[in-house]
């Protein structure tokens, strides 16, 4: 075991032999790449917060054409929900095979090639003409998309430590927050004047984009001398050696059963307000806005007032307990044991499962990536995974009682709350640690 900057211990990941990264040294935060990316500032956040919009953007733009794709290809509701399932199903698996090779070839270079398959994927999406074709596809446009996520986080890892990594992160999340905010509108907007194929058009554009930017104004981060040598042995090797660190492995598992509670709510949330409580395509637009508006808030939050000033796991367990409180309200209001609470109460209980959001996973991050300065985009990858793979078995079972409860998609979210407290408390155990395994981090 070895110690990160904050102070806490962190799994060996620089293998042995051919698998040992060329240096063992600490991020060389002096290197020129890192010199230049860091004095670039609000230039490199944006073209990373633009990485990491292209899921929501990717997912939510879709959200508000759900039902016409329902009825447009002549399949049931949980056969298009796996359209979702897919394309999350793709970014976790994607991020296990791209990370590890940021961490040897640079991040510049699989990122570049995973935006390439993400707009040619995208643009096969707006021309499928079955459920089956539009599932696969969106299953390589997942895997594609993959890149900017976890590539971005690594970049984050290169650049910054500690709680500045957390301030960073919590930034990011303003920046790629707006995403959730304007994609269902943009979404809605795209559905007045065509179908939803133009809605895959116009992400295929963003893509397009958002490549040419990557091209021209983000900079390599990872020198040579600390990329890793080896295969898909050392690769395997890395990972197994991160996941060997129990604290680490119980901020993933933390990170991923909150991403489930979120992703049961975006999956969900069209066929609630517009099926359930028959609101049209723009009101669910306006509220998806709104309780996003919320997550963002409470991140600006974290990232300018509480970093820094409280420890980030009690941070964070104030925020999961929030989540978890929540839950229950909305475990209680849709099964109606208090009465029918509306499309008002149900959207409240939304909003604050949301806000908590805001400083769980922020932090989740930050504190996960703090024990692995060797390894950050096999690190990066771990975490993504973790959380798209469980967000992708919650989309098939918020739909398993059909289109008239909204019953399970809070028992999905209370589930995955209750986990993620378990983990804290089992697997990090913050207040059973000495005060220099924590670290101020």
């Amino acid at each position: 075991m070895g110690r990160s900057p904050g102070g806490a211990p962190h799994a060996d990941t620089t293998g042995s032999g051919a698998g040992r990264t060329r240096t063992a040294a600490a991020p060389a935060q002096g290197s020129p790449q890192i010199t230049a990316a860091r004095r670039a500032g609000l230039l490199v956040t944006l073209v990373l917060g633009g990485l990491t919009a292209m899921p929501p953007l990717s997912m939510d733009m879709y959200l508000p054409a759900l039902p016409a794709v329902t009825e447009a290809l002549s399949a049931p509701a949980a056969t298009v929900q796996l359209t979702l399932t897919a394309c999350l199903a793709g970014m976790a698996l994607g991020q296990l095979v791209v990370g590890p090779m940021s961490d040897k070839w640079g991040r510049r270079r699989p990122l570049l090639v995973g935006m390439v398959v993400y707009i040619v994927a995208t643009a096969v999406c707006a021309f499928a003409p079955s459920a089956g074709l539009l599932i696969g596809f969106r299953l390589v446009q997942g895997l594609a998309g993959a890149a900017g996520i976890v590539i971005a986080r690594a970049v984050v890892r290169d650049l910054y430590e500690g709680e500045e990594m957390a301030r960073f992160f919590s930034t990011l999340m303003l920046i790629s927050g707006v995403a959730p905010v304007i994609a269902p509108v943009i979404g809605a907007q795209v559905l007045r004047f065509t179908d939803w194929r133009g809605i895959f058009a116009v992400l295929t554009l963003v893509g397009v984009l958002l490549t040419l930017v990557v091209v021209k104004w983000l900079p390599e981060t990872l020198p040579p001398e600390r990329r890793q040598d080896g295969g898909v042995g050392t690769a395997l090797r890395t990972m197994r050696g991160l996941l060997a660190d129990r604290v680490f492995s119980g901020y993933v598992l933390i990170g991923g059963f909150a991403f489930a509670a979120l992703f049961a709510y975006i999956s969900a949330s069209p066929f609630v307000v517009q099926e359930i409580y028959g609101g049209s395509a723009q009101t669910f637009s306006l509220l998806f806005a709104i309780n996003s508006i919320g997550l963002i808030a409470v991140g600006q939050l974290n990232g300018r007032v509480l970093v820094g000033r409280v420890d980030l796991d009690t941070v964070l367990a104030a925020g999961l307990a929030v989540l978890t409180l929540a839950a229950v309200a909305l475990v209680v209001m849709t099964t109606g044991v208090l009465g029918d609470p509306g499309l008002f109460g149900v959207s409240a209980g939304l909003f604050v499962l949301m806000a908590a959001m805001g400083v769980v996973m922020p932090n989740i991050t930050a504190r996960a990536l703090s024990r692995t300065p060797h390894a950050a985009g096999s690190a990066s990858a771990l975490i993504g995974t973790s959380s798209f793979l469980t967000g992708a078995l919650a989309s098939p079972l918020v739909g398993i009682a059909g289109e008239g409860t909204a019953v399970p998609m809070a028992v999905v979210q209370l589930v995955c709350a209750l986990l993620a407290v378990g983990c804290l408390l089992v697997l990090c155990r913050p207040w059973r640690r000495s005060s220099a395994e924590v670290g101020t981090t």
